[in-house]
């Protein structure tokens, strides 16, 4: 049998690659900052490669040590499934996922039949309460939220970019025409989500109605909502484009043709400790492979 590193060494070393700080990696590992920088430089010896190049306590991946990573990761993960297989004690991957519901609605759930088969022993526990951002590394392993830009202590992948558009039944759209005007939109009554408080000034500053004040404004805190009050004729959503492709309602159509960036996107967000737990891992692995 062929020779094989230290496994504490291999250990330390992914650590420091995928938490981002040998600090951060030594705090995991319950050792002295000194104590993980000899593991990784035992692997170093073993490898005949430079993986860090190091300033103080500061350790940066070089190109060779990325090489040693993308080749040697895959396998880890390979030989951790191996050994959880054989387990009796960890047959069931259970996995505490907070999601916004449009998105489990339109993106996740249709998603889950090939997670499942990809891996029949991870199971995940939804939910779409509120607070997802608090709650994660409490009572939430991770999240999938809409927000600006995570809190950068998390571990945050942003899953896609969007813009804005007004939403509004077809009945309605005809009576105000495709460009109605300040006059005209201050008659209506607008439907914003709780979670997407910038989206109004960000749309009105791109048409130049920075001075809109409409009749009314209704807060919800459900997407799948939003989309159907405005269906009904209960005013003029503002929603991410993606949100009415993919609701695919005919009963709905925007107004105006402008492209308006939006300042919120959807984000995967774990502690990075969490992203070490099998199940979140997993998870992240296929929602970045996937493209949701």
């Amino acid at each position: 049998m062929r020779r094989l590193p230290p496994l504490r060494a291999l250990e330390a070393f992914v650590r420091v690659v995928r938490l981002g700080s040998a600090r951060a990696a030594a705090s995991e590992l319950g050792l002295s900052p000194s104590a993980l920088s000899r593991r990784v430089t035992n692997l170093e010896d073993f490898t005949g490669r430079k993986l860090f190049s190091r300033s103080g306590q500061a350790m940066k991946l070089t190109d060779e040590g990325r090489m040693f990573y993308d080749a040697v990761a895959p396998h880890l993960e390979a030989l951790a499934a191996s050994v959880e297989a054989q387990s009796e004690n960890l047959q069931l991957l259970r996995l505490r996922l907070g999601v916004m519901p449009l998105f489990g609605t339109q993106r996740l759930f249709p998603r889950l039949p090939e997670l499942r088969r990809l891996h029949p022993r991870l199971h995940l526990d939804i939910d779409t309460g509120p607070h997802l951002i608090d709650r994660v590394g409490d009572t939430l392993d991770a999240a999938i939220t809409l927000t600006t830009k995570p809190d950068p202590s998390f571990h945050a992948v942003q899953l896609d970019h969007n813009t804005i558009h007004a939403i509004c039944n077809k009945q309605l759209a005809e009576e105000l025409g495709d460009e109605p005007d300040l006059e005209a939109l201050e008659k209506q009554t607008f439907l914003l989500h709780n979670d997407m408080t910038l989206s109004f000034d960000a749309w009105k500053k791109a048409l130049g109605f920075e001075k809109l004040q409409p009749a009314a404004i209704d807060h919800y805190d459900s997407g799948q909502l939003i989309l159907e009050a405005a269906a009904q004729g209960l005013g003029i959503a503002l929603m991410h484009d993606d949100h009415m492709l993919r609701n695919n309602d005919p009963r709905l159509a925007k107004l105006y043709d402008v492209h308006v960036e939006s300042p919120h996107s959807y984000w995967f967000i774990c502690r990075p400790a969490d992203l070490e737990a099998r199940p979140v891992r997993i998870f992240h692995d296929w929602l970045v492979s996937a493209g949701l």
